[in-house]
């Protein structure tokens, strides 16, 4: 697949404008507290439209590399390609829009931090095909957690607005409390298991984590597994739930954000390494 440069920011600036109008349609209709069920159709064929050119952007991405991408900024791409696509296959059987408020500016902010980062757009490392395994593992597992993190923001916010008997648009709009929490622990159950087999292929195939500069993002991913464990555990034999689960997500989600994100965030953008 060949782009121009010039092309390429040109349908990543496209592709950010329709991830923000579906957004907006989602927030227009919860302004005037109305039932988000009549744009329906319109927000489905603007969200697919913008992840089939986002699907472009990164397919172009992988093909110059010749590999998944590893820089921050198109690994962030990547990732909320995946994340934007687990949400819109949920949103066609169940009635979730109201998470486009978070999940699509999101999305539309990783496309437009590759507008000219024609650094990235470079030759990249070629990796084996097991640690391309380890890769992808990975950032399947971080989609859905963050995911589990955005629906943990929502529920939160939902919860206390009832308890506070204080409904306002917003809650009208949002599933009912029931299906969030069921939503939510299907997300966690999900990245987990990726998650355990992410660390497991990492621990296999990575000779030297202090060598490679992976001491930190292990031990940080080994904690974050930890938590979520925990917490999918504590549901099951505790009954934990509210308030409990959305805490623990939190905390699961900052070691695992550090651990994908942070080091990168250091070595690309404060060392100025690759």
């Amino acid at each position: 697949m060949f782009f121009s440069v010039t092309l390429f920011n040109a349908l990543s600036i496209v592709t950010a404008a329709i991830y923000f109008c579906s957004a907006s349609l989602i927030a227009f209709n919860i302004i005037r507290n109305q039932s988000i069920g009549n744009p329906r159709a319109w927000f489905l064929t603007s969200a697919i439209i913008a992840i089939g050119l986002h699907i472009l952007l990164v397919t172009y991405s992988i093909s110059i590399h010749r590999a998944i991408p590893n820089d921050l900024f198109n690994m962030l791409s990547l990732v909320f390609l995946l994340i934007s696509v687990l949400f819109c296959f949920s949103a066609m059987s169940q009635s979730i829009e109201t998470l486009a408020l978070i999940v699509f500016p999101f999305s539309a902010i990783a496309v437009l931090l590759n507008v000219g980062n024609q650094a990235a757009l470079g030759a990249t490392a070629t990796y084996e095909g097991a640690v391309q395994l380890h890769i992808l593992l990975s950032i399947l597992s971080y989609s859905l957690l963050t995911v589990a993190a955005f629906q943990a923001i929502m529920l939160s916010i939902q919860e206390k607005q009832l308890h506070n008997r204080q409904p306002g648009p917003l809650i009208n709009a949002l599933p009912p409390l029931q299906l969030m929490e069921k939503l939510l622990f299907q997300s966690l159950l999900a990245g987990v298991l990726l998650l355990t087999l992410a660390l497991g292929t990492g621990f296999v195939f990575l000779d030297d984590l202090f060598a490679q500069h992976l001491a930190h993002k292990s031990i940080l991913s080994v904690i974050a597994w930890l938590v979520f464990s925990t917490l999918i555990w504590g549901r099951h034999y505790l009954g934990w739930r509210g308030q409990k689960a959305v805490k623990f997500t939190y905390v699961g989600y900052v070691a695992l954000m550090l651990a994908y994100f942070g080091s990168k965030f250091v070595l690309q953008l404060v060392l100025q390494q690759s």
